[in-house]
């Protein structure tokens, strides 16, 4: 058995073209769902895997880039550029809203917005509900 990038990695094809995101355990079982059934986003939820369940928050940014993916949380820790430098992350998405039925707006405006190749490799976004659904130019 290798590790967990050298065993995901060659799923990573199979789902080409779609938005690759780990997401952490601060966000919602039923929003995880919605992103792989709904958006069919490649979806890493560290909830499902035992030995990334309790990792800290700087493990799980190390991880997401090193894995190729986005980390999308509720955590705005992640904002802190001290702690976590824009320009060793594969991107961070940090979403906010008072109810599911928002956080289920911004990702299908998340969606829209994956449908053009956007890199947000070291770039940081926090979107909330009055987010336009693109990125200011």
């Amino acid at each position: 058995m290798g590790t967990l990038a050298s065993e995901l990695g060659p799923h990573a094809g199979r789902i080409a073209g779609q938005p690759r995101l780990y997401v952490d355990a601060n966000v919602p079982a039923g929003l995880v769902s919605f992103m792989r059934v709904r958006l069919h986003w490649d979806v890493l939820f560290v909830l499902e895997h035992e030995d990334l369940r309790r990792a800290r928050d700087g493990e799980h940014y190390r991880l997401a880039r090193q894995l190729g993916r986005t980390l999308l949380t509720l955590d705005r820790d992640y904002l802190d550029d001290q702690k976590f430098p824009p320009a060793e992350s594969g991107g961070v998405i940090v979403l906010t809203a008072p109810t599911e039925p928002g956080f289920i707006g911004l990702l299908k405006r998340l969606d829209d917005m994956f449908r053009t190749p956007v890199a947000l490799d070291g770039q940081k976004l926090h979107l909330n509900v009055d987010w336009p659904g693109h990125l200011a130019e």
